[in-house]
């Protein structure tokens, strides 16, 4: 029996993990909570959509806010306390992993991120389709290439003789009608200060190149990808999630730009066209939030038309084509600058929608150990966005037959027909905090895999 001081120095430290468990619920952000159904559409009829809704949050401000708190919302769990066995941790962790709702193909690993240490490894090396998991390898390439403070831009551009202007996408699928009705009030003002009431207006998508659409086709879990559009291509009022979605998120855009400069006191003659952006200084423009912010966003929810776009972004800064195969070769090669495991991976998208994705159990902990090493504390964001198991994001509404992990586990969810994944972090009693991914192939059944998988990270969590 543990002495006195020994019971409260682990109670407290299990208390600071529910406490930062907690404040980071706080921090993540205002968006919609619940399982992704654009990745579980093979389970929507027997479940519906879980998490709660939320509202709406407050349109971001014109001009740059200062960066996040996300670097100090989730420091590294270090200290003197002793770290699991991995003697002690395979004896628990073999049994759940050969449940027989995780299919025949699996893979597992767990990670001390203050020491390294590999506790648990089964077929950690063998690539396997990872689903949405393949984020965290997305969010954290374009943390490292672009760096935290990077904002995603949409400008305005007059032509020399000032009779017509370009709406020019900067790759920012968080753009909204609020920032977009801002930027047409603030084009306007500048449009009248130089004497023009009148204009003809473009826009210009050339930021990416090659194929717009994924290759799952048109879907509801992601619009086409383009440098420009509005609330992801949504057509409903939702925040995240599958949802309905134009065809041409460009096209309409541009059409909702020019019905807004119009109400500015700007006549706007024919319609939009497709264009390329004068050579000169903008009128206005908009910003995203900071990469903080967009990285979070992604992973509590899962966002693909986010996820996309700082692929795309990360190949921009590799001075790639910003396109599938562009993205693809520069998560790829940052990944590989970093110094992680990147052997037998591969990047088909940014997404993880496209079942030609392959990564490592291996890759998925190096890359939350790295997130939680204090050198590192520009991919802290791969932490903090994780959604908390029970409470947040896709994970709200799972953890009910695994109530251990319930604030103690924060992951990433990957959800295919056939394909179970999550990857995240877990405190241990003694105040550690582990990296863990399992990855599970041909499953039958979401029902039955997602409650092995919270069984598996929940044990992570569990006195020994």
């Amino acid at each position: 029996m543990p002495e006195p001081r020994t019971w409260q120095l682990t109670a407290g430290s299990a208390a600071l993990g529910l406490a930062l468990a907690a404040t980071a619920v706080t921090l993540a952000g205002p968006w919609d909570s619940g399982q992704r159904t654009a990745e579980r559409a093979r389970a929507a009829a027997a479940q519906s959509p879980g998490g709660t809704r939320h509202a709406p949050a407050p349109a971001p401000p014109h001009r740059p806010a200062p960066a996040p708190s996300a670097p100090g919302v989730l420091p590294a769990l270090h200290g003197p306390a002793p770290a699991t066995r991995p003697a002690d941790l395979a004896a628990v962790l073999g049994p759940l992993l050969a449940d027989p709702g995780l299919g025949p193909l699996r893979a597992a690993s767990v990670v001390d991120t203050s020491t390294g240490l590999r506790l648990y490894g089964a077929g950690d090396t063998t690539p396997m389709t990872p689903a949405s998991t393949t984020k965290i390898a997305t969010v954290a390439a374009a943390l490292s290439a672009l760096g935290p403070d990077h904002r995603l831009t949409t400008t305005v551009t007059a032509a020399p003789d000032g009779r017509a202007v370009t709406l020019t996408g900067g790759g920012d699928p968080t753009l909204d009608p609020g920032r977009l009705k801002t930027l047409a009030a603030d084009t306007a003002r500048a449009l009248t200060a130089r004497g023009h009431t009148s204009v003809r207006l473009a826009y210009d998508t050339s930021l990416y190149t090659g194929p717009a659409l994924h290759p799952i086709g048109p879907n509801e879990n992601l619009a086409p990808v383009v440098a420009l559009m509005t609330r992801g291509g949504r057509l409903d009022d939702s925040r995240d999630g599958p949802a309905p979605r134009t065809g041409d998120p460009a096209g309409d855009t541009a059409a909702a730009f020019a019905a807004l400069l119009a109400d500015a006191g700007i006549t706007v003659t024919g319609d939009p066209a497709p264009g390329r952006t004068p050579k000169a200084a903008p009128l206005a423009r908009t910003y995203s939030a900071p990469l903080t912010d967009l990285a979070e966003r992604t992973l509590t929810h899962s966002d693909n038309d986010l996820a996309e776009a700082l692929a795309r972004h990360t190949a921009l800064a590799h001075k790639a084509p910003a396109s599938f195969d562009g993205a693809a070769r520069a998560v790829h090669d940052e990944l590989a600058r970093l110094g992680l495991p990147v052997t037998g991976a591969r990047f088909a998208d940014g997404s993880g929608l496209d079942r030609r994705d392959r990564l490592t159990a291996a890759l998925l902990t190096a890359l939350l150990t790295r997130a939680a090493d204090p050198a590192h504390p520009a991919l802290r964001p791969l932490l903090t966005g994780l959604p908390v198991g029970g409470f947040t994001g896709t994970l709200a509404d799972r953890f009910g037959t695994a109530p251990a992990g319930a604030g103690l586990v924060r992951a990433k969810t990957g959800t295919l027909t056939g394909v179970n994944t999550l990857a995240g972090t877990a405190v241990t009693p003694d105040g550690r905090l582990l990296a863990f991914a399992f990855l599970a192939g041909r499953t039958l059944s979401p029902y039955e895999a997602q409650p092995a998988l919270d069984r598996l990270s929940a044990a992570l969590t569990a006195p020994r």
